[in-house]
Parts: structure tokens; C-alpha cells; sequence
């Protein structure tokens, strides 16, 4: 019997695209869980995320990635090198863009970036389902003219659309070898770090303006109790200001309570245990401006 791994057809893709173009939706859709976390809000993905589709004859490694936009703050600017720093190292890229809004140009900065690039490039045309079909002819036409795609793919991450051919058209793009990844794994993300993610889209979808981007989530303790079937979390929520800080815990705890309870569901989901989930708010000044604690909360 060979000890050789199976050869099956295995790449990376990068996912690229402006901010909330759909790419942590379609990352989802694709795995049919949620990996990465998602808020009608743009720059919610902060770091590099990484799913793993796998299938019999194939494994196919996603990375969604950051925003690409026009950046000025430090926190900002190192989401965007995130992004690009994603195009190296990796078999094909999906460059997705969202169809009701203005199209990228060939020389505007979004498109820059696809101008070092030596792999093939797919065109991913996201929510096609809220738009007048007979718009879709031109729209091709004129991407034609941004770079040399592979293929363009008009699809709809959140309703599944075009999924397949996304599938069947990234394989025709990826060499043939092992499994880069064990089969029975949807992401490499570690569960702490998947849980800080669930906690802070919790904010970014219960609280507005400029609160859910002054916020970062760390994971203070984990500690599972196998006997009764418990997982105890505490995690702080880092805050800029003490108004910020006042936002996010609500009129007596109202507001910390709403968060902690929605995501304690999809922790619990997620890890298919019970959760006893502790929350707590701390001022740290102006943390998205310094390289320190940047690092420290893994940005």
C-alpha cells in the first residue's frame, strides 16, 4: 500500500475586491458555514481570513481579504497591505466587484493592483440578482477593457448563484498535487480567534457611526468544562473613548447584554457546546493609531 498522499487538484485563491463587495459572504456561501464574519458595513474583515473547500477531487484555499480603498489612518492602511500582501504566493485570483454600484476603471487604485499580477485573474460580477439582466451584456463589455480576465462570472454570493461554474472555472486555474490541508477542516483560523470575530461583528451590527471601527476583541480565557458540557469566555472589547465606551454598554448593560446574548448563539454554534459568555468594555486610547497595539490585536 503507497504512502504517497493522493493527488488531487489544490491551490490558493485570493479573494480581492473593494469593501463589501460580498467577499466574506461568498468565503460562507462557498463553505456553507460561516468562517468569516459579515455587516452591511464596509471594512468589516480586518485580517486575512482562510477557508478550505474540500471535495473528493479537489481542495481549493480561499482567502478573503480586506477592502482595497483609498486609505489614511495606520489601522486602515495596514488593512490594505493585508490585502495586496494576499497576492503573492497564491495559484489564481477572484477579483469581485458588486454590480450595483459604479464599476472599477482600468486606472483607478482598486485596479492597480492587478497590474503586477502574474496569475490568472477570474471576474466576479456579486449580486447580479438586483439588477435588470439586459445591464449585464455591457457591463461585461466594459470590464473587458480593466485587464485580461480568465473568465467573468456574473453570480450571487448571498443566494448561491453561479457557484458551480465559480467552482468548476477556479479548478481549470489550480495545479494538481496533495492536500495542502487536512480534509476535515473548514478554516485554519483557531476557535479563539473565530469567536473574537463573532463578537465584534455583534457590534458592528448593533451599534452605528464610528463605534464598531474603534473597536477590537480579545479573548481574555477559554476554559472548557467537558463534564458539563461548558465552555466559559471572557473577552474585552477595546474602545478609543470613554463615550465609545458608554455606546457599547447601553443604558444599564442594555446594550453589552444585546451583544454578548447574539453572540453567544453563534458561538455556541459554532464550538456545539453550551457558552457561558463574559463580556467586558476597556478604554484604550486611540489604539487604532498605534503600531503596538496593532500588533498586539493581530492587525
Amino acid at each position: 500500500m503507497s504512502n504517497t498522499p493522493e493527488a488531487v487538484t489544490c491551490g490558493i485563491v485570493a479573494l480581492i475586491g473593494a469593501p463589501n463587495v460580498g467577499k466574506s459572504t461568498l468565503l460562507n456561501s462557498l463553505l456553507g458555514q460561516k468562517i468569516s464574519i459579515v455587516s452591511p458595513k464596509p471594512q468589516t474583515t480586518r485580517n486575512r481570513i482562510l477557508g478550505i473547500l474540500n471535495e473528493e477531487e479537489y481542495q481549493i484555499i480561499l482567502l478573503d481579504t480586506p477592502g482595497i480603498h483609498q486609505a489614511k489612518s495606520p489601522l486602515n492602511l495596514e488593512l490594505v497591505r493585508t490585502a495586496r500582501d494576499s497576492l503573492s504566493g497564491v495559484d489564481a485570483i477572484a477579483f469581485m466587484v458588486d454590480v450595483t454600484m459604479p464599476l472599477p476603471r482600468k486606472n483607478d487604485p482598486l485596479t492597480e493592483c492587478l497590474k503586477e499580477v502574474r496569475q490568472p485573474v477570474l471576474l466576479l460580477l456579486n449580486k447580479v440578482d438586483l439588477i435588470d439582466k439586459g445591464q449585464l451584456l455591457p457591463m461585461i463589455a466594459a470590464c473587458r477593457e480593466i485587464h485580461p480576465f480568465h473568465a467573468i462570472l456574473p453570480l450571487s454570493a448571498k443566494k448561491g448563484d453561479g457557484l458551480g461554474l465559480l467552482v468548476t472555472e477556479l479548478c481549470k486555474l489550480l495545479p494538481t498535487g496533495p492536500r495542502l490541508y487536512p480534509e476535515d477542516i473548514p478554516t485554519d483560523a483557531s476557535e479563539r480567534f473565530l469567536v473574537a470575530e463573532i463578537i465584534r461583528e455583534k457590534i458592528f451590527l448593533q451599534t452605528g457611526q464610528e463605534v464598531p471601527y474603534a473597536t477590537a476583541v480579545t479573548i481574555e480565557s477559554f476554559k472548557e468544562n467537558e463534564e458539563k458540557g461548558l465552555v466559559t469566555i471572557h473577552a474585552t472589547i477595546h474602545v478609543e473613548k470613554d463615550s465609545q465606551k458608554g455606546i457599547i454598554i447601553g443604558k444599564g448593560g442594555s446594550k453589552l447584554k444585546q451583544i454578548g446574548q447574539a453572540a453567544r448563539g453563534d458561538i455556541e454554534e459554532l464550538l456545539e457546546q453550551q457558552v457561558l459568555l463574559k463580556l467586558w468594555v476597556k478604554v484604550q486610547k486611540e489604539w487604532s493609531k498605534d503600531p503596538r497595539f496593532l500588533r498586539e490585536f493581530g492587525l
